[in-house]
Order: C-alpha cells, then sequence, then structure tokens
C-alpha cells in the first residue's frame, strides 16, 4: 500500500586560459548525451547525462547564465570505473544557448582532476561586482575534503588559480552543489559538515556543522559558530537560504525522518539550536531557493519516509518557509533514485539538475536536466 505523507500541510496539492589557469584548455570529452521531453510543455525532461564506457557516473551539478545569454551547466565527469564518491573525476560543462531547452552534445572540459580522489560538488554564483565564482571540493582522502574557490572575470572563458574556502581546520567537509549564496549585503556563505579528521580513524555519519563567510567577493573566509545540536540525530548536508527579514535558514538533511532548521540572525555567524520542521524527508538533501519574480521560497526534495529517495517533488512556500504549497511530483519511477538539486531561474522558467539512478543497477550514476514554467509549478 501507498504510504501518504502528511507533515507539510496540503493547502494546494552554479579556449583560453590565463597564465596561471593552464588546466582550463577547453578539451572536448565525450560522454553519452540525450535529449528528451517529459510529461507536459511546462514540465520537461529536456537532458539526461547517461554513463558509458571510460564514464561511470555523471552528477552534481550546477548552472550559471553567461551575459550572451547562453547558460553554462558544470558537473562531476567520472572516469574509468568507478562511480563511488570518491572515484576519479573531473569538471565538464555543457551549454544551451535557447534557455535550457537544448544543451550541447559534448563536455568542455572545466576543471582537471586535482585531487588525489577527484572533485566533485559544483556550485557557481553571479558575483554582485559582475564576476562568476566557481566553487568544488577538492578531494585527496578521507581527512582531506575542502572546498575551493576559482573566479572568472571573462564570462567563464578563463579562471583563477584555485583557493580554499576552509584554512582553520583540516578534514573531510562536504559542501553539497548549488549550496553558496550572496547576501543582500554582499557577503558570500557556505555551509559544510565535517566528518572526519586527521587522527580519526573512522569516518562519522553524524556530521558537525559550520557557516563560512567572505566579505571580499571569496578572497578570505571565516568560520561561524558551529551550529549547536544538543539532540543526537545525524546532521548532514546542510544548504541555506536568506529570509526576507534578513535572517539566513540552515535547512538539514537527516536521519530523523524529516528536514531540521537552524537560523542566523547575525549573517552567518552564530546559529540557533537545530530544531525539526514539517518538512517528511528520507536520509536525503532539500534543496530551497528564492524565486525573483514572485519572491516565494521553492522547494526540491524527496517527500517521502523510505530511504529509496523517490518520489521527487517540487512546492513553493509564500510565508518563508513555514507551510508549503502547490506540491506536485515531478519523478516517481520506484526503481530510481533522485537527488542533489541545482535550481536555476531563467526569465518565467526554472532548471533544475538532478542525480539519478537504477536501484536495482546501481543508484545515481547519470543527471537529469529538468526545465519547469513557474506557471506550471504555480497550477
Amino acid at each position: 500500500m501507498k504510504k501518504k505523507i502528511i507533515n507539510i500541510p496540503q493547502t494546494l496539492s552554479r579556449f583560453g586560459i590565463s597564465a596561471l589557469c593552464l588546466l582550463f584548455l577547453f578539451s572536448t570529452v565525450t560522454s553519452a548525451f540525450s535529449q528528451s521531453t517529459g510529461v507536459s510543455e511546462g514540465n520537461r525532461t529536456v537532458a539526461q547525462l547517461l554513463p558509458g564506457p571510460n564514464n561511470p557516473r555523471n552528477s552534481e551539478g550546477d548552472f550559471i547564465t553567461l551575459k550572451d545569454g547562453r547558460i553554462l551547466f558544470v558537473y562531476s565527469h567520472y572516469t574509468g570505473t568507478s562511480g563511488s564518491d570518491h572515484g576519479n573525476a573531473f569538471l565538464a560543462g555543457r551549454y544551451s544557448s535557447d534557455k535550457g531547452k537544448t544543451w550541447t552534445q559534448e563536455d568542455v572540459k572545466i576543471v582537471d582532476q586535482e585531487g588525489d580522489m577527484n572533485v566533485m560538488s559544483v556550485s557557481l554564483l553571479r558575483l554582485k561586482n559582475g564576476e562568476i565564482a566557481l566553487f568544488y571540493l577538492r578531494k585527496n582522502s578521507h581527512t582531506d575534503c575542502i572546498p575551493y574557490i576559482r573566479i572568472s572575470n571573462d564570462e567563464a572563458k578563463t579562471w583563477s588559480d584555485p583557493r580554499p574556502c576552509i584554512t582553520d581546520k583540516k578534514g573531510y567537509f562536504v559542501l553539497n552543489n548549488n549550496r553558496v549564496i550572496q547576501l543582500r549585503n554582499g557577503r558570500l556563505l557556505l555551509a559544510v559538515a565535517l566528518h572526519q579528521s586527521p587522527g580519526q580513524t573512522k569516518f562519522s555519519e553524524a556530521g558537525r556543522l559550520w557557516s563560512y563567510f567572505s566579505d571580499d567577493n571569496g578572497r578570505t573566509w571565516k568560520a561561524g559558530n558551529e551550529v549547536p545540536n544538543l539532540s543526537g540525530i545525524v546532521t548532514q548536508e546542510p544548504g541555506m537560504v536568506e529570509l526576507k527579514n534578513r535572517h539566513i535558514l540552515m535547512f538539514i538533511r537527516t536521519n530523523a525522518g524529516a528536514q531540521y532548521f537552524s537560523y542566523s540572525k547575525d549573517k552567518g555567524v552564530t546559529w540557533s539550536e537545530i530544531e525539526r520542521s514539517n518538512i517528511t524527508s528520507p536520509t536525503s538533501p532539500a534543496s530551497i531557493a528564492r524565486i525573483p519574480s514572485t519572491r516565494n521560497l521553492l522547494m526540491v526534495w524527496n517527500n517521502t519516509v523510505n530511504e529509496k529517495r523517490t518520489p521527487l517533488n517540487i512546492a513553493v512556500s509564500k510565508d518563508e518557509g513555514k507551510t508549503w504549497a502547490y506540491i506536485k511530483t515531478l519523478e516517481d519511477n520506484p526503481d530510481r533514485g533522485y537527488c542533489y538539486i541545482a535550481i536555476h531561474f531563467i526569465e518565467k522558467n526554472v532548471l533544475l539538475s538532478y542525480c539519478a539512478g537504477s536501484l536495482s543497477k546501481g543508484r545515481l550514476n547519470q543527471t537529469d536536466i529538468k526545465r519547469l514554467s513557474l506557471d506550471w509549478i504555480y497550477e
């Protein structure tokens, strides 16, 4: 019998190279790719990055709109035979010239495999000064995984040297894709979960959460206070959104059957004790972003109590995350899992990328791109 999820009120149903950056030669790499159409013009799957020979996984990307109107999508392109989180991978890019309706068929290499394991979990951000910031994890070992930033001032043609965003601690820090935000006052803000430090012999599923912030467009970073967690529940993969009252909402993946919230009233320096939200969720990340045209919040997540990360759902909040409406199902194949969402708004539409994969053949090995109209979302 199908389980009914009731926690959320059902009120309605990210050629050139700089002299310092020789790794950024735009070499093309083949990868299985398809264009497809979903159930309606307002809800269309427009691209699928499928695994193939020497490419066991494509995952965790983000979008940026360039000044010439094109959209760049950057994601982790895995090589070799392993599609695990620690398999070999570099950052690859695809372009759309028609507002996300169709996408180029070949990869452009954006960042080579810098880490001993890989580079992954991309966030792209247009800064208020016009530059583009590229964030990603450089993964070397179980005790060395740090987010890095590169800056482009020529619309993603070339990039600066990489700089670490965390310099006060060492360890395995998780920063999800599409997670870095810039506040209205210009501050850059990211949230990470620390799972293993040097000297620890075992990787901890329970992450300790911190925010890091920069007031100089990513040149230097400072740590906020650790997010309080007196409950003992497992916390992982935090994300953030700035609220209309300028407070920051942190939403947190947990093992407690729901997303948890924490709030900051001082732009990410200190945080409230985590609290359970009314968002039913498995141990899977949610994504929340503000819709530019309506100023409402859009959430994409798994509205379920099972741990299979299916179905994939969207909802809208008109009261800053207190309640959610316009709840719709985007994907519901029981043999597939869907997660690690990127949300990107383009005029009256929203692009979503997400990892997808067969539960019976190995999960999360492909990335799909979906294009939704805001009219359809608000129906």
